[in-house]
């Protein structure tokens, strides 16, 4: 690139960056304080409160870079044209591709990061936050008892607690054991915390006692501990089988996909349309760039308004969008609509490159032609007799 076109590609790429980590992190904000009850309701640690919402970070990018980058180009457009440098370039015979070329470089960077994203990185995302909230869910200590309640569970286990002190540890914790017939244990102890070692989940107890006792016999033993372990895995109900939705899994899985599986026997629309989408949301940050351009990238004076440029930019922008969810609900039912999905950012781009590069011609024709229209229509018409 030319110093020129340097110049223009910094603006440009500093105000996407701006924008980019600006949005991301204010939408970011309010999905972490959905989450808080991780933490605070739930007795999760930071590790997983900051690796759920983190996870959420991939889908964002890959909503947020688009609408960044025409946000960049529009801001660089105007900055130029509000400093008279678009005008005098244009006036010294630089023609609309080489002051497009910077746009389109950046404009190109993000369609790879996106594609990249969307089609590796998501679908990762996606399936280890599905596995860690089901982990999440799948917790006893969070999710089935509650604070003050005896909690009876299935396996012949109940389970009590006085309340949940600081950094999720459990006081005053009651635990009856009747698993085994015709025996009784009871764990008694000041306060415990779940802890996971080795892949597996304990409850690790401290300050207490176990109290063993036969069904037929008065007498009961009683061990006294500092601290003792018990296996959360006898509390909890074995895990059922994981069905991974379609935007969860990979690429190569919507690819190929297992047709004897019945959960893809009834959602085939669905992994189509989500395929399709995939590989063509690289092509949404590129029709953006191209409408930002034809909106603004002709020279006007300072008495020329771009108010009205900027307003179409953005409603054809909205329309692109609408039209692309059309195209991708209209593929889950019918698979002829799989090209409307690539025809969207396709058609856009097409007319605004064409308004671009042809620009005068175009409304020289559009002109001629609502005058020559106006002109039928003004025609006087002979009465019959």
């Amino acid at each position: 690139m030319t110093q020129i076109e340097r110049y223009i590609f910094r603006i440009a790429f500093g105000a996407f960056l701006s924008c980019l980590v600006g949005l991301t992190g204010t939408i970011w904000v309010t999905q972490a304080l959905r989450e808080l009850d991780l933490i605070t309701a739930k007795g999760q640690t930071l590790v997983i409160f900051f690796l759920i919402t983190g996870l959420s970070l991939p889908t964002l990018i890959t909503v947020i870079a688009p609408v960044a980058l025409f946000i960049a180009v529009v801001y660089a457009l105007n900055k130029l044209n509000g400093d008279s440098e678009l005008i005098v370039m244009s006036a010294a015979g630089m023609k609309p591709r080489r002051i497009l070329r910077p746009f389109l470089t950046l404009g190109l960077a993000v369609s790879f990061a996106v594609a990249f994203l969307t089609i590796q990185v998501m679908p990762s995302s996606f399936q280890e936050l599905r596995d860690v909230l089901t982990r999440v869910r799948g917790d006893f200590i969070a999710n089935v008892v509650k604070e003050g309640q005896f909690t009876q569970l299935d396996s012949g286990i109940t389970f009590h607690f006085r309340e949940r002190g600081p950094g999720g540890t459990l006081l005053g914790i009651f635990i009856q054991d009747k698993r085994e017939p015709g025996k009784s244990v009871v764990y008694l102890a000041e306060r415990g915390q779940a802890v996971d070692y080795g892949g597996q989940s304990y409850l690790a107890l401290e300050k207490g006692s176990v109290h063993r006792q036969q069904k037929d016999s008065r007498d009961s033993s009683i061990i006294t501990f500092e601290r003792y372990t018990v296996d959360l895995a006898a509390f909890t109900p074995p895990d059922g089988e994981v069905t991974y939705k379609p935007r969860e899994r990979s690429t190569t899985q919507l690819f190929f996909p297992d047709r004897s599986e019945n959960y893809y026997q009834l959602q085939k629309g669905r992994f189509r349309s989500e395929l399709h989408d995939r590989l063509s949301s690289w092509l949404y940050p590129l029709a953006l760039t191209f409408i930002a351009f034809a909106a603004l990238g002709d020279p006007r004076t300072t008495r020329q308004g771009r108010g009205a440029a900027v307003a179409g930019a953005v409603v054809a922008v909205v329309v692109l969008r609408i039209a692309g969810f059309a195209a991708t609900s209209a593929a889950t039912r019918s698979q002829g609509a799989v090209v409307a999905i690539y025809a969207v950012p396709l058609v856009a781009i097409a007319w605004s490159s064409v308004l671009i590069f042809y620009g005068p011609a175009v409304r020289t024709w559009s002109a001629r032609a609502a005058r020559s229209f106006a002109g039928l229509l003004s025609r006087p018409r002979l009465s019959r007799a």
